[in-house]
């Protein structure tokens, strides 16, 4: 049986002279005696629990001249809930402390994933990327953690079609590097739309999604292609719920 116990010739006593109100430390023979009566007293421990005086002092609740012994008690008083931290059978029971819902493996399984397809045609190249961001991360989920890949896969098609305000197409700059001296590379967005546009809505959406592995994965469930046509069919893509309403960019 586990017992939760204190030294026996410890004993905290009460009595002080009159140039000190703190409390003193004395070693006498050992006696039982009760606890103060005013004070709040632990459930298991056996001993009252220190206050905050008016002057912001921390003091022992205790009668005058009235020592105070921490005694030894069996935890069996302890509540079920609690006895797991000194039970030796127990330590390394569930974490009853920590009631935050953290997902399984099994909640985030990639083919329970939901698939969702969006046409690019006129819709404005920030807010589409956006949304398609929010749920490659699962943000519009209940059960959404940063830490875990909780979104669905989202399919673009017809990216030559994205359309952007303003004038950007000929003012927005696509910047590369070769790695080698002098290997910049400068293009519009409207050269890099008749070049490669898949590249336009990827490099948009991946800007939105976080900087390392979990942001690198998460990338991988972003398919974009150039026309109607896509070669997910068999995963029955539903359309991408859109709320912006200034998404779609009017004529």
């Amino acid at each position: 049986m586990a017992m939760l116990c204190a030294s026996p010739s410890v004993i905290f006593s009460s009595s002080c002279s009159s140039s000190s109100s703190t409390p003193k430390l004395s070693f006498p023979s050992l006696k039982t005696v009760n606890a103060a009566a005013s004070s709040s007293t632990s459930s298991f421990l056996g001993f009252s629990v220190a206050r905050l005086n008016a002057s912001g002092k921390t003091t022992l609740p205790v009668s005058a001249n009235r020592p105070l012994r921490v005694r030894c008690q069996d935890v069996s008083v302890v509540p079920e809930n609690q006895r797991w931290m000194f039970e030796e059978s127990e330590v390394n029971g569930p974490d009853i402390w920590n009631n935050t819902w953290y997902p399984k493996a099994a909640d985030h399984r990639h083919s329970d994933k939901t698939w969702y397809v969006v046409d690019a045609t006129d819709k404005i190249l920030g807010r589409l990327a956006s949304t398609i961001a929010i749920h490659i991360r699962g943000k519009n989920l209940a059960t959404y953690t940063p830490s875990v890949d909780m979104g669905a896969y989202v399919i673009v098609v017809n990216a030559e079609k994205v359309a952007v305000s303003g004038k950007k197409r000929t003012q927005k700059l696509y910047r590369r590097h070769s790695g080698r001296p002098g290997g910049m590379k400068v293009e519009t967005f409207d050269q890099l739309q008749q070049r490669i546009p898949e590249r336009i809505i990827e490099h948009a959406v991946r800007g939105m999604l976080p900087k390392g592995r979990l942001g690198r994965t998460l990338f991988t469930h972003l398919k974009v292609y150039k026309g109607p046509n896509h070669p997910h069919e068999a995963q029955q893509p539903i359309e991408l719920p859109i709320r912006d309403k200034r998404i779609q960019k009017l004529r």
